[in-house]
């Protein structure tokens, strides 16, 4: 079985061929290449029969993805509320994310 730990967004992942993931809204330095394809060049661990461990990252690994969708998750209502002086204060929040599909790991 062939995987991978890669870095977006600040969080990692253990990533295989075929795994549908919801990450955090790509940058525009991440933008597609063509065909909606993006490539993570931060790989932080490879495993294909043999354990391949960066230090931070692995030299010409890299992986491949193809973009599904992109939108926002649930709202989270944040609410403040301090007691006997009649204050409170409601927000809600929709973080962005992008959909994608891991088509390949080049180790």
């Amino acid at each position: 079985m062939q995987f991978a730990v890669i870095k977006t967004g600040g969080k990692q992942y253990k990533v295989a061929e075929g795994d549908v993931l919801s990450i955090e809204k790509l940058t525009n330095n991440q933008q597609p290449t063509t065909n909606n394809q993006v490539i993570f060049n931060e790989v932080l661990l490879v495993v294909s029969g043999e354990v391949k461990v960066g230090k931070p990252f692995v030299s010409g690994a890299k992986v491949e993805a193809k973009i599904l969708e992109e939108g926002k998750g649930k709202k989270k209502i944040v609410f403040k509320y301090k007691s006997k002086t009649r204050q409170h204060k409601k927000k809600g929040h929709r973080q962005p994310y992008t959909k994608v599909q891991i088509t390949k790991i080049i180790a």
